[in-house]
């Protein structure tokens, strides 16, 4: 069936699919988004939401369905869509161009009012009901309010977009959506860039906008705090299920569909190992093993045929049950990602004593640190804007990086491991099973399946890693460390590019880690929720703990 798109005051979409050539992305994807919802769109990378957005919003056309949306829609990219020798207020006056067409309607329509034409009267009432929607009146006053609330109203709107950075462009044209008051709202990944203060801002923005909106986000706290409903899109299961409520009702209802999946297969799994013997076992223990009594032959035949008949009756419905369930039976749940300790062999280390100590540590320009000190069991979460000098601690710890003075020292025999923001691999012709082999060895690779960790999907385990996304390349990054655990482990970021579900299962895990975390990261949720030591880098200077 052809795509059609009608005009509506929802969004909908009825029966969307959707194919990149030979790989589908969207199947048969039906939703309703009515005026006042929030709807959320979480799933694993590649899923298809930002594809869904660009449907919904009339960038992209779709192979197949039925769209409907009002008829202005406003559709944030996750990249800025201008050139870059464009002006910063050129890029907010071409997303007000629709404002600014409503104003001139409205100001023709009030003329021609006082030319006796029969329709002024009702074009008068559909331009000023257009204008109140867009909120005319208030343009220039707004636009200073969105700026300064997201962070960037002390930029000249003078400068072109080349000069500012890609986190500041974000913000304009963020701001230049929520300044043209669209009746309907598609956002995709709307708080990258955005610091704390910033997405307060806009949740206030959103929770309050009249209008049906539609946002992918991996920000779980924003999810939570403005989200109405989710929709998780989930290839797997060829298909969406909607979910009420924010991410923490998302989380609970997660938990209790996982308990149900685990009890039905376990119980699938008992039924078909008793069929399967009752299949083997039925024939020899109906009865009619005993011998024949002389004067009973006769009745013993007619009851032996009897049994027979029983016998295999009941032999046919057990191996037509154990088939039929062994075609149908759920797949067993994957486990979720879980530690299992500092391998035997290792470098044995007590619990006494430090495992890295940092004394008036510095690098010209970039960092320093008074005093750092990692204890075995420490768990400390490095805090700061971009740019205060988190990774580059994260390295120096790692010893990736050299001290220009100050001194940093290491327990003996430590082994530290690094997940880094940017994974780079030596040879993109390399396979995830190959590169895991060489890293962990063969005898470990073995023991400890590199599918077996949950991090890298069997489909991707013998492709070119270079061929991967950037979040499959990440978690196989983490996969080598999680393979052998280090005792002082280092993540920069670690939830970027993760999955909603892999990212809380790795903070789970964190918890109850057999060593040393040391954590950086602008995650809300993560932050929010965090239990150890706090360190905070301002302008790249280490300030003391707190919490």
């Amino acid at each position: 069936m052809p795509a059609v798109t009608t005009v509506s005051n929802h969004i909908r979409s009825d029966g969307i699919s959707h194919a990149y050539g030979d790989r589908p992305v969207l199947t048969d994807v039906s939703l309703v988004v009515a005026p006042g919802t929030r709807l959320g769109l979480i799933g694993e990378n590649g899923a298809g939401k930002s594809t869904l957005l660009r449907i919904l919003g009339g960038a992209e056309v779709p192979d197949a369905g039925v769209v409907a949306r009002p008829a202005r829609t406003g559709l944030l990219w996750q990249e800025v869509r201008a050139a870059s020798h464009e002006t910063l207020s050129t890029l907010i006056e071409q997303a007000i161009a629709d404002v600014r067409r409503i104003e001139r309607e409205l100001e023709r329509a009030a003329d021609a009012l006082g030319e006796g034409d029969d329709d002024a009267v009702r074009r008068y009432e559909l331009a000023l009901d257009a204008a109140e929607r867009a909120d005319v009146w208030s343009v220039d006053a707004r636009r200073d309010e969105l700026l300064a609330g997201l962070g960037v109203g002390d930029i000249p709107l003078e400068r072109r977009l080349e000069e500012v950075s890609g986190g500041q462009r974000s913000r304009f044209a963020l701001a230049a959506l929520l300044l043209s008051r669209p009746d309907a709202l598609l956002l995709d990944e709307p708080t990258n860039h955005l610091d704390d203060d910033a997405a307060a801002f806009l949740q206030r923005q959103l929770v309050a906008w009249p209008g049906p909106v539609v946002f992918a986000s991996h920000d779980r706290a924003f999810l939570d705090e403005v989200a109405t409903e989710l929709l998780d899109i989930d290839r797997t299961r060829r298909g969406t299920t909607r979910f009420g409520g924010g991410y923490s009702d998302y989380l609970a209802e997660k938990a209790a569909e996982r308990a149900r999946w685990q009890e039905q297969y376990e119980a699938e799994q008992r039924e078909l190992g008793l069929l399967k013997h009752a299949v083997a076992e039925t024939a020899r223990n109906i009865n009619h093993d005993r011998p024949i009594r002389d004067g009973n032959k006769m009745a013993f035949g007619m009851r032996g045929d009897k049994v027979e008949q029983q016998k295999s009756r009941r032999i046919r419905n057990a191996r037509g049950r154990y088939e039929e369930l062994l075609e149908t039976q759920v797949r067993k749940p994957r486990e979720p990602l879980r530690f299992s300790g500092i391998p035997r062999g290792s470098h044995a280390l007590d619990d006494d004593g430090l495992l890295v100590q940092l004394t008036d540590a510095r690098i010209d320009g970039r960092l320093e640190v008074p005093s750092l000190q990692i204890e075995p069991t420490a768990r400390i979460l490095l805090t700061g804007h971009n740019g205060a000098g988190k990774s580059t601690l994260l390295h120096v710890l790692a010893g990736t990086l050299h001290l220009d003075a100050g001194s940093v020292q290491r327990r003996k025999g430590l082994r530290i491991g690094l997940l880094e923001q940017d994974v780079r691999w030596a040879d993109a012709t390399q396979s995830p099973r190959r590169i895991y082999e060489r890293a962990v060895g063969e005898r470990r690779a073995e023991a400890l399946s590199l599918v077996s960790l949950g991090l890298v999907a069997p489909r991707d385990v013998d492709r070119p890693v270079g061929v991967l996304s950037i979040g499959q390349q990440r978690r196989l990054a983490l996969a080598l460390i999680v393979a052998r655990p280090p005792h002082v482990f280092l993540l920069d970021e670690p939830t970027n590019h993760l999955s909603l579900a892999l990212a809380t299962e790795l903070e789970d895990a964190l918890g109850g880690y057999p060593g040393a975390v040391v954590v950086a990261s602008h995650d809300r949720w993560l932050r929010r929720r965090w239990e150890g030591q706090r360190r905070e880098l301002r302008n790249g200077r280490l300030l003391p703990a707190f919490g």
